[in-house]
């Protein structure tokens, strides 16, 4: 992690959708305060208090600077906040609007291989 003001988040590097994700939250990341884990890196070790792989890779996770894990919309939603958008993504976290995000995001990870088709992964 870069740093214990970092979140962490946990991405599926052989998915586009995530890898665009990532590369979106990490160019608008001015205060370095994101850090990134590919869990489909040859050298990945998954930390112990985080779900097993296969949980990992079913949606997007992130350990928060005080230990929290959060998973799927709550990530983005953090994301957003910690660099500076939270009022683009805030609407997804509203009562009668956060169940419709939710589930849309559900529905997209776990059928993610089939919308990732028009994109391109992109390594560095």
């Amino acid at each position: 992690m870069k740093s214990p003001n970092s979140m962490l988040i946990f991405y599926d590097g052989n998915c586009p959708i995530c890898c665009a994700k990532k590369d979106f939250l990490q160019r608008r990341d001015q205060r370095n305060r994101l850090a990134f884990c590919d869990i489909r890196a040859p050298n990945f070790q998954r930390p112990e208090q985080m779900p097993p792989i296969d949980s990992l890779a079913s949606e997007i996770h992130s350990l928060q600077p005080d230990g929290q894990i959060l998973r799927g919309m709550a990530v983005i939603r953090a994301a957003y906040r910690v660099i500076g958008l939270g009022w683009l993504a805030a609407p997804t976290g509203w009562p009668l609007l956060r169940p419709l995000f939710d589930l849309l995001y559900a529905h997209i990870a776990a059928n993610r291989q089939f919308y990732s088709k028009g994109f391109r992964i992109r390594k560095r």
